[in-house]
C-alpha cells in the first residue's frame, strides 16, 4: 500500500513540477503517471550506476554532480516517452530538484518517520 500511495505522490509532484515551470511540457496525465514510471525505472536501475561511476567527480564538487546526474535521469525519461516535453538541460536538472523537494515535502506530512 506505501508503494502504491509513494508513486501517487510522485504523479503529484510531476503535475505540479510540470505546471510551475515553463519548460517542462506534459500532454496529459497519463503521460505523467508514464513518466513517474520511467523515472522510477531510470532511478532504481541506471542511477546507482551513473553515480559509482562519477563518484570521483562527486567528491570533488561536494555532491553537486548529483543534480546533474539527477537532470540526466529527466532528460532520458524526455527521449523515452513521447508527450513529455523538456526545452533544455537546465529545465530538466530544475524539474528533478523541485519534484524531490515536493515528493520530500509529502512524505514529511502524509507519511512521517515512526519513532
Amino acid at each position: 500500500m506505501h508503494i502504491i500511495l509513494s508513486f501517487f505522490v510522485n504523479v503529484i509532484a510531476i503535475l505540479i513540477t510540470s505546471y510551475i515551470l515553463p519548460g517542462i511540457h506534459l500532454k496529459s496525465f497519463f503521460t505523467a503517471l508514464l513518466v513517474a514510471v520511467v523515472l522510477g525505472l531510470i532511478n532504481t536501475l541506471l542511477r546507482p550506476i551513473l553515480f559509482i561511476l562519477t563518484l570521483p567527480i562527486n567528491i570533488l564538487t561536494l555532491g553537486l554532480f548529483s543534480f546533474i546526474i539527477m537532470g540526466f535521469c529527466v532528460y532520458l525519461a524526455h527521449w523515452i516517452i513521447p508527450g513529455f516535453g523538456i526545452n533544455n538541460f537546465w529545465w530538466a536538472i530544475l524539474f528533478a530538484i523541485i519534484v524531490a523537494f515536493i515528493n520530500w515535502l509529502f512524505r514529511a506530512i502524509f507519511f512521517p518517520a515512526k519513532p
